[in-house]
């Protein structure tokens, strides 16, 4: 799997992440503050966000302080659906219920042992093909078509 990792700053945690990625056998390119400083955590979110929406990447995995910022960005691409996790159980919920395809991380609460639980439970875990599930998926597309330049 092609997988972009980005983050408004390099950590050891990021190293390991990127690290534990190509043990896996994934194809790793990197963004951000992990290329070059300094890296505004919006614009990394955005740049990754949009070559996974491209095709460009199968999947991301992306960082900040606290992880929200960085998925509020994120999310702002069309057809992204980035979940912030910080447990397995969490990433597992998001792959299969969600679909997500691009995992948020908190530099400051995420410890190396549990990115790597998140890890193992997010690249195990497929997609629910059950029609509620599936459903809602496809509500949330219609809702991204409907709201796309949209004031209220």
């Amino acid at each position: 799997m092609k997988i972009a990792v980005g983050s408004d700053m390099k950590t050891h945690l990021t190293e390991v992440v990127v690290d534990e990625l190509k043990k896996r056998g994934h194809d790793v390119e990197v963004f951000g503050a992990l290329v070059k400083t300094p890296a505004l955590w919006a614009q990394v979110a955005v740049e990754v966000a949009e070559k996974v929406a491209t095709g460009n990447y199968d999947q991301a995995v992306l960082f900040c302080w606290t992880g929200t910022g960085i998925s509020l960005a994120a999310n702002k691409v069309r057809s992204i659906r980035a979940a912030l996790c910080h447990d397995a159980e969490t990433a597992r919920g998001a792959r299969k219920w969600n679909d997500a395809n691009i995992l948020a991380m908190s530099l400051r609460a995420v410890s190396e042992q549990v990115a790597k639980e998140i890890l193992e439970a997010w690249f195990s875990s497929a997609p629910s093909t059950d029609p509620d599930d599936m459903a809602s998926l496809e509500y949330l597309k219609k809702v991204e078509e409907k709201n796309i330049f949209k004031k209220y």
